[in-house]
């Protein structure tokens, strides 16, 4: 069993300690820090085919793989982004579906694939991404969650509607299927756009509260914007009022 704790609240970071001989994997670039006796070795993950396919589901081509010699080692992966790091058992029947950049860390003997919605509406109309992630085997893996992370057990066809981009990761026992917001007065003046997801039971759903695109969408106003003066130089305004 992986000993680790995780600490800083929204601006969260795991720290594992793993026993010697004990592995840990990564993204390229996701370490912070760690002990001296942390072994790495970067490679393709199990092959060009995987490395591709991680590649398509928004993670980096290559993994970095940390082990612990001779002693029991120190390593620490902080979240990209404010929010929230969970950890989530992986066993073989208790998969789990997670967003693009939702793979922060994890033990070596789990598997990461590409999960494609069944139809390309789901994708393309869902917020979530034509390509998801799936992970499977056996071992522990930390997720990243933009913002607070709610989560709710859904029983055998009981339902949640989740706004889209705000569906962070789920059971692979679990569905998900793209609704249109029904009335036309709703879809102009709602402001909650056109799709909403259905996530449908049983299994376990993780919801997040701050999705990054939608921060970039709102801090795209106060961006400063470049344009030519009439001396030929640049001239530089901020957004906003």
């Amino acid at each position: 069993m992986l000993n680790y704790k995780i600490e800083g609240g929204h601006l969260p970071v795991v720290i594992c300690y793993p026993e010697p001989g004990q592995t840990l994997c990564c993204e390229s670039g996701a370490m912070s820090w760690m002990s001296p006796n942390m072994y790495m070795d970067t490679n393709s993950g199990g092959g060009v085919k995987k490395a591709l396919g991680r590649l398509f589901s928004g993670e980096s081509l290559f993994m970095n793989e940390y082990t612990a010699q001779g002693s029991t080692g120190m390593i620490a992966f902080a979240s990209r982004f404010p929010g929230s790091i969970i950890p989530y058992e992986v066993t073989p029947g208790n998969e789990i579906i997670v967003q693009k950049k939702g793979f922060l860390a994890m033990e070596k003997g789990l598997d990461l694939s590409i999960y494609f919605q069944r139809k390309l509406g789901k994708g393309f109309f869902g917020g979530e991404g034509f390509i998801m992630q799936k992970v499977s085997g056996n071992g522990l893996i930390f997720l990243e969650i933009d913002g607070h992370c709610v989560e709710y057990t859904l029983g055998a066809g009981e339902s949640i509607i989740v706004d889209t981009g705000y569906l962070a990761a789920m059971s692979a026992t679990c569905t998900m299927d793209i609704e249109t917001v029904k009335g036309a007065k709703n879809i102009f003046f709602g402001g909650e756009g056109l799709f909403n997801t259905r996530v449908t039971g049983p299994g376990k759903v993780y919801i997040q509260s701050m999705p990054v695109w939608q921060i970039a969408q709102e801090l795209i106003p106060y961006m400063p914007t470049a344009t030519n003066g009439k001396d030929g130089g640049i001239n530089i305004s901020l957004g906003g009022d």
